[in-house]
């Protein structure tokens, strides 16, 4: 009986966690690239449950590639599709995968910090 007490309250936290952030307040901008030194930096997000660590290598003033290194991402892995479609695009003014909000933001969010150094 206590194992599943124990089982509500956390599913309830979580649901409490998620419910509390609003994804429209999350304003993604795509940085200067041309002001972005040749090299890889790491950025980390966390957005509602979400968490992820990428790098971003840069060359010639482009993202050349972003490799994540952790996604914890519940549902969200198909949020990862999107990551072509930075480097295609080099912006990260890029539509969310729809079903995998959290991890979308969670992704553009972490690019933007390892480009901006936040």
């Amino acid at each position: 009986m206590k194992q599943k007490r124990l089982l509500v309250i956390l599913l309830a936290t979580f649901a409490l966690a998620t419910a509390c952030v609003n994804l429209n307040k999350i304003v993604i901008t795509t940085p200067d690239l041309s002001k972005i030194a040749d090299g890889t930096y790491r950025g980390n997000s966390k957005v509602g449950p979400v968490r992820v660590t990428l790098d971003v290598s840069m060359r010639g003033s482009a993202m050349a590639s972003i490799q994540i290194i952790e996604h914890r991402n519940g549902r969200g892995k198909k949020a990862e599709v999107i990551v072509p479609e930075i480097i295609k695009a080099q912006s990260l003014d890029i539509d969310v995968v729809s079903g995998a909000s959290y991890s979308s933001k969670a992704i553009l969010q972490a690019v933007e910090k390892a480009l901006t150094g936040k």
